[in-house]
């Protein structure tokens, strides 16, 4: 499919009455209609969101029609960030006349809708920097963090496919003191899944040459009562992964897990954010999600076609889904409890002090951007890295240690 459209315009043939023929656009032109149903889409959105929140769910509903045919996820980013956003708001009028609405769920995935979104994780990976710079901030921070230590147990709080992990062992097997052994806990929510990781991750694992096991945990971190649950052993060097999303709920309780990570006390939490909430009043959520995805689909636009199918996948699957959650539900956790809006902030306060990141973390953030289109930014601030498009900041990673 494709957003591209004509102008339609009189002009004489021969000595024949006028008849309508089409010309193309040029670029400029092209430009400006863009730009005009961007800002009418827009305009759009926010009302439809201003009559959501006022509950006034008959005018809301009115409008989704205009905006349906005036968005597209196959057009312009502001066309594909529109129709997302216009399909969570028929969600949410629709939750809102039932009352009731239902967070996406890892665990009633079926298997094939799991793959899906897997696969759309990989294609993320391949045309975005932002899975590549939390992988690779974060590997950097914990093999810094492990030199000198023989015994090795990395929890992973959301493992998914465990993307990340090949490149840390890539990493730890090049050490002149080789590991005595490394352990990875992978914490998930379907323990088929986390079998199936668990194999990739030994294959490469040997691959390096690494003593290595993996041990599944079908759960979340904020439900478990005790260490023993994680295989935590005496003698190990613990190291905490966490990289958020809002696609589900990653953790549970979050009273629950400040408590686990008071009692682990792990030698390095490394920690990866989106800069966005997904907590507070209806229309505040909403207006600060629109700013925030209308980034991310404009990075995306950038060197792909608008028929790039990588891309509608990542969008589909990804953005798609993570946008339904904030608006339509009001974000993944659904607990009862006030969620934590930034745990970096919260760190400090059960025990545990900011770990700069300046340095080879930074470098390698830094390189990885040049080989990505021209727009994302990387700003040093407080010791977090904060990686971002344009003038808006996207995700922040952070690492921590405890205070004694």
């Amino acid at each position: 499919m494709s957003s591209k459209r004509s102008i339609v315009e009189f002009t004489p043939v021969s000595d024949e009455p006028q008849v309508l023929t089409k010309r193309p656009r040029n670029e400029e032109e092209e430009e400006e209609d863009t730009d005009s149903i961007g800002l009418r889409l827009l305009g759009l959105l926010l009302q439809c969101a201003e009559f959501v929140a006022m509950e006034n769910l008959d005018e809301a509903a009115n409008l989704l029609p205009e905006i349906a045919e005036l968005s597209s996820p196959f057009g312009s980013s502001a066309e594909r960030v529109a129709a997302y956003f216009a399909e969570s708001l028929s969600a949410r009028i629709i939750s809102s006349h039932l009352r009731f609405y239902s967070p996406l769920n890892l665990k009633s995935l079926t298997l094939t809708h799991s793959q899906k979104l897997f696969t759309a994780l990989q294609s993320y990976n391949t045309i975005s920097p932002l899975i590549k710079f939390s992988h690779y901030t974060a590997n950097q921070a914990i093999y810094q963090a492990l030199e000198g230590e023989d015994h090795v147990h990395v929890i992973d709080l959301d493992i998914m496919q465990g993307l990340q992990w090949p490149g840390l062992f890539q990493i730890l097997s090049s050490r002149s003191r080789k590991l005595r052994s490394i352990k990875i806990t992978g914490v998930g929510s379907s323990m088929e899944l986390l079998e199936s990781t668990g194999r990739r991750l030994t294959e490469f694992a040997n691959s390096f040459g690494l003593p290595f096991e993996f041990q599944p945990f079908e759960g979340k971190l904020g439900h478990i009562t005790d260490l023993n649950q994680l295989g935590v052993k005496i003698g190990e060097t613990t190291v905490v992964n966490w990289m958020h999303h809002c696609l589900y709920d990653i953790t549970g309780s979050d009273l629950g897990t400040f408590r686990l990570l008071t009692l682990l006390r792990p030698k390095l939490i490394t920690l990866v954010e989106q800069d966005l909430s997904h907590g507070g009043n209806f229309l505040g959520r909403f207006v600060e999600a629109l700013h925030y995805y209308s980034a991310l689909f404009d990075a995306l636009g950038d060197g792909l076609s608008v028929e790039s199918v990588e891309r509608h996948t990542v969008e589909q699957q990804l953005f798609g889904s993570e946008i339904r959650n904030i608006v339509a539900v009001g974000g993944p956790k659904r607990t009862g409890e006030v969620p934590v809006e930034r745990w970096g902030d919260e760190m400090k306060r059960i025990g545990f002090l900011p770990v700069s990141l300046s340095g080879t973390p930074a470098a390698q953030a830094s390189l990885l951007l040049g080989m990505f289109p021209r727009g994302y930014t990387l700003v040093e601030e407080n010791g977090c890295l904060k990686l971002g498009w344009k003038d808006l900041s996207l995700l922040t990673a952070s690492a921590w240690q405890p205070c004694d």
